[in-house]
């Protein structure tokens, strides 16, 4: 009997001792919707930052516009040809390899991130891969060159 009484007093304290933790935990913690408190600050910035330029500038901007500013452009001098003119294809085509080669330069900054690890082999994997892929935007940029792909006339 003394033995069942004493169980049931170290159970009684154990449980005494968890319901402590957990009023701690909760009290340190808080509830749950303060989890959210970050993404809702992320969201209330990103419709506060485009919509308070718009806003301010509605009230800023001149009301009464000028003779310069209805022209068709504003740095001061008279168009010489018509507003559709047509473009040469190489504009276009060094406009997609300067897309493609800056696209591609983004995926050095996970590389260099993953690189600063403190796995020392997977980090020498990882700059062989990133030489690799260096070496791939080389072979492309001096294939484009000799075809003269990056000339404008």
């Amino acid at each position: 009997m003394l033995a069942v009484n004493i169980l049931s007093l170290a159970l009684l304290r154990e449980n005494m001792l968890l319901q402590e933790v957990t009023d701690t935990a909760q009290r340190t913690i808080g509830s749950p919707i303060t989890a959210y408190w970050p993404v809702m600050i992320f969201f209330a910035v990103a419709i506060v930052f485009p919509v308070l330029p718009i806003v301010l500038g509605r009230f800023l901007r001149p009301i009464k516009y000028e003779k310069g500013k209805m022209r068709p452009y504003e740095c001061g001098i008279d168009p010489t040809t018509e507003a559709h003119e047509r473009f040469s294809i190489r504009y276009y085509i060094v406009a997609m390899l300067f897309l493609i080669f800056d696209v591609e330069t983004i995926f050095l900054l996970p590389w260099a991130i993953i690189f600063m690890g403190d796995d020392f082999s997977f980090t020498k994997f990882a700059l062989i891969e990133m030489f690799v892929f260096i070496g791939i935007l080389v072979v492309g940029y001096y294939y484009a060159w000799r075809k003269g792909a990056l000339e404008w006339a």
